[in-house]
């Protein structure tokens, strides 16, 4: 075998790991997991959700109200951003289609406050919903920014015998001229 000839069958472009990501498993389990959560929380919203709120003080009702709307916003956006990238794993648009429809869809808000007056009042169901969107969020936006943004991390290839001559020339000066 020549080692002076280079292998073949390698190829010495960078891995994009955010498209390879989206194309995994690990996605497929992100996008189950978020349909999952709008399911759920539309069940629950509609049923215990409903009961419970009845129940609750003027400023209860009122941050009831504001929260569960800001909680199905906010999954009704996120749901959007993965079924904009899934129809790109499926190949039914291209990753520059999925970010002009992407511009149409806010996956940055709305923010819960989760805190003041009539809080403490929430069911702890609904309390646990806001808390799993917003941690599904951070991890979306995460992934949004890995895919979308134009500043592509720099791929640096360290040669370790390139490094230790840099160094034994730097030590000698003009080793090796």
């Amino acid at each position: 075998m020549n080692q002076d000839a280079p292998e073949q069958g390698i190829d010495s472009a960078p891995v994009d790991f955010a498209l390879r990501f989206a194309n995994s498993e690990t996605f497929r389990n992100l996008f189950r997991e978020g349909m999952g959560l709008v399911e759920e929380t539309a069940s629950y919203l509609d049923g215990p959700g409903r009961a419970e709120s009845k129940e609750l003080g003027r400023a209860g009702s009122l941050i009831y109200a504001t929260e569960s709307m800001r909680l199905t916003t906010r999954l009704m956006q996120l749901a959007s951003w993965l079924l904009l990238q899934r129809a790109v794993n499926e190949g039914e648009m291209t990753q520059a289609q999925a970010g002009i429809e992407k511009a149409k869809v806010r996956i940055d808000g709305p923010s819960s406050s989760r805190a003041g007056p009539g809080w403490e009042e929430i069911p702890d169901p609904l309390k646990e919903l806001i808390d799993r969107s917003i941690r599904l969020q951070e991890r979306i936006r995460l992934l949004d920014t890995a895919i979308y943004s134009d500043e592509k991390p720099e791929v640096v290839v360290s040669n370790p015998v390139a490094d230790q001559l840099g160094r034994l020339n730097d030590a000698f000066g003009g080793f090796g001229r």
